[in-house]
């Protein structure tokens, strides 16, 4: 005999009947809608720190990193110390490309708290493509004294034998 679960689950529903679930299905026209007024109160607001740092996470999810940078460089003068804006401009330039930038922010990270294995596994990345043995291996070393259980050490210590080796 067929529990009630396995019988409702295997009935037919009817050709016009919607999706099941999709009532918590995302809202396109509303998550647009919400895009555009973050988007909007930030350009409207240039000292509203947080609207600054919400655009530039919008930016990121897309793709569009030298937008997010743009936002996150508008949030940094705002507040010069704020740990996570200085952490966040080494990411995105990182993942844009602009590893000597990167470079920069991360460094300045590591001046704030020098011990964040985040930022350390960033640093040690971002000069393994610039390319830069020297600075990579200072990284990685820093990173393997804070956390020598790192689940990057391996990829990053094999990237830096095979710069070593060219």
């Amino acid at each position: 005999m067929a529990t009630p679960q396995m019988t409702a689950g295997s009935q037919t529903m009817p050709g016009d009947h919607p999706p099941v679930g999709s009532q918590n299905a995302p809202n396109p026209q509303g998550m647009q809608a919400e895009v555009t007024a973050s988007l909007e109160k930030a350009r409207n607001e240039p000292k509203n720190f947080d609207a600054q740092v919400k655009a530039a996470e919008l930016y990121y999810q897309i793709g569009r990193y030298d937008q997010s940078i743009e936002y996150l460089l508008k949030a940094n003068q705002i507040k010069p110390t704020d740990y996570r804006t200085v952490t966040l401009l080494g990411m995105v330039n990182m993942d844009a490309g602009h590893f000597d930038t990167a470079e920069k922010w991360y460094r300045a990270a590591m001046k704030m708290k020098s011990d964040d294995v985040m930022v350390l596994a960033g640093l040690a990345a971002t000069t393994l493509q610039k390319g830069d043995a020297k600075a990579a291996e200072d990284a990685i070393a820093k990173l393997e004294k804070v956390d020598p259980n790192s689940e990057d050490l391996p990829q990053f210590r094999e990237k830096l034998a095979s710069l070593k080796n060219k």
